[in-house]
């Protein structure tokens, strides 16, 4: 007999068929009569598919009752009836269950019972059993095949952009570093002035490079961006979306050392057509979650944050605003709130500044554009005033910022200045360079950040319980 999935099952007519279904027991109640009533999930949606054993019709199945404890893994045939319960259709009336794994009652951690988070991210190799955990992996799988077809179908390809790069696109230096080297036993470049013995008192500048894997310094990457721009730049639009690492030594509910990204690239943009494809993709991409993870949304919206599905209706509803960074400075100035951080002219804006603009001013999604020079990356176009970057953020209620992007510089020589001004070799970049001598396009693009996005759509706090093995300073247990 084939298996059939929870979901299903759950989903077929009462009539009397005979089905088998495998899972893990969540819960397990026995009566006086000889009854027991498991409640069986596989994973596959969040609700529980009841067994009705009647020790009396089920082989050994006395025996069995006493065996099967929460978080027991069986295997289950029976036939599939009307349920009187209420908020059940079908239950399953079993005919003969077999046990693949016992789970100690004692020890099992998981039991009938709230956990807490920060409990559960204590056992992250078990918590994707709790109805938290389950319905979080299916919203992320729903958004990353909602992501994967918004491209597809508007013929974009998808390119796998490299993990180790000798190239840092942010030029913030927050990189893992990639060594094949001893640690211990760091080759050092001699130093007439000042020798050292091996591993002893030098800094990463006064390691022999030429003697490491690839002959450089080399690291994780922190964006794809500018691999995939080289694909842009010949085969047409084009994204990437995959892992990306910050060793940015920050333990917030909102920071991860590892976490996705997917980073569009489109030749003959500029920024305005960047901000109206972001603007169609977020909208686009949130309405697909909603209607493939409808009872795991409603799940969000009852028990982690009651706001959630009106947040994400706003934001699908409403067009989104276009504000120029200068233009938001002076809201947030006038504006008579208190901020924890001071508003002028040049700062970075803080969550409490995102917020305020698209939950209280507005009281919708706004994309800013413009900003200062000195707050962005070196390949972002520079505008004529000298001041601004052609740089946007799309701003969203609950969460602030979800995307960032910009138009690329695509003038060689502004390019080429603009990596000195940020403190970075040109001759580091030539390759990236090369993109502007020969055929140079107009070309622009955005990241979203996975795990920002699965915390506007579940309500989640804390960033560490959107991922199923997150990555923060000190712990990479799992």
């Amino acid at each position: 007999m084939d298996r059939i999935k929870v979901k299903l099952a759950l989903q077929a007519e009462p009539t009397g068929q005979e089905i088998e279904s495998r899972g893990w027991v969540r819960t397990k109640r026995e009566s006086k009569q000889g009854f027991g009533f498991l409640e069986l999930n596989d994973g596959s949606c969040l609700s529980n598919l009841q067994i009705v054993v009647d020790a009396s019709v089920v082989p050994d199945g006395e025996a069995l009752l006493k065996q099967i404890t929460t978080g027991t893994s069986i295997g289950v045939q029976g036939k599939l009836v009307a349920s009187p319960a209420k908020g059940q259709k079908v239950e399953l009336q079993a005919t003969r269950i077999w046990i693949y794994g016992l789970a100690d009652g004692k020890t099992y951690p998981l039991q009938k019972k709230g956990h807490s988070f920060e409990f559960l991210r204590e056992i992250a190799h078990l918590r994707p059993r709790t109805n938290s955990f389950g319905a979080m992996a299916r919203v992320r799988n729903a958004l990353c095949a909602a992501i994967h077809e918004f491209f597809q179908s508007r013929g974009f390809l998808y390119i796998h952009t490299p993990i180790i790069t000798t190239s840092d696109c942010e030029g913030a230096g927050q990189m893992f570093r990639v060594t094949t080297l001893d640690v211990a036993k760091l080759p050092r470049v001699a130093r007439s002035n000042s020798p050292l013995p091996p591993g002893e008192g030098a800094s990463a500048d006064d390691i022999d490079w030429s003697q490491d894997f690839f002959g450089k310094p080399a690291s994780l990457t922190v964006s794809g961006q500018l691999e995939v721009e080289t694909f842009a730049c010949a085969t047409g639009d084009c994204y990437t979306f995959g892992p990306t690492f910050r060793a940015e030594n920050s333990n917030t509910a909102r920071h991860l050392a590892e976490f996705w990204m997917v980073e569009p690239e489109m030749p003959f943009f500029e920024l305005v057509d960047n901000m109206g494809l972001a603007e169609t993709f977020i909208r686009t991409i949130l309405q697909q979650v909603l209607d493939r993870c409808a009872e795991d949304m409603a799940f969000f919206n009852e028990r982690i944050d009651k706001t959630v599905l009106a947040t994400l209706r706003n934001i699908i509803d409403h067009d989104f605003i276009r504000l120029p960074y200068t233009e938001a400075i002076t809201i947030l100035e006038s504006c008579g709130q208190a901020f924890e951080f001071p508003v002028k002219w040049g700062i970075d804006l803080q969550s409490e500044h995102e917020r305020f603009l698209t939950e209280q001013h507005f009281k919708q999604p706004v994309i800013l554009f413009d900003y200062p020079r000195t707050l962005k990356p070196f390949y972002m176009w520079c505008n004529d005033d000298g001041k601004t970057v052609r740089a946007m953020d799309v701003l969203v209620p609950r969460v602030g910022e979800i995307i960032g992007g910009s138009q690329r510089e695509d003038r060689y020589d502004v390019l080429v200045e603009r990596l000195k001004e940020c403190h970075l070799n040109p001759d580091d970049y030539w390759w990236y360079l090369d993109l502007r001598r020969y055929g140079s396009v107009p070309h622009a693009g955005f990241g979203l950040g996975l795990e920002r996005a699965l915390l506007l759509l579940t309500g989640m706090a804390n960033i560490r319980d959107v991922i199923a093995f997150p990555r923060t300073p000190k712990n990479a247990d799992f």
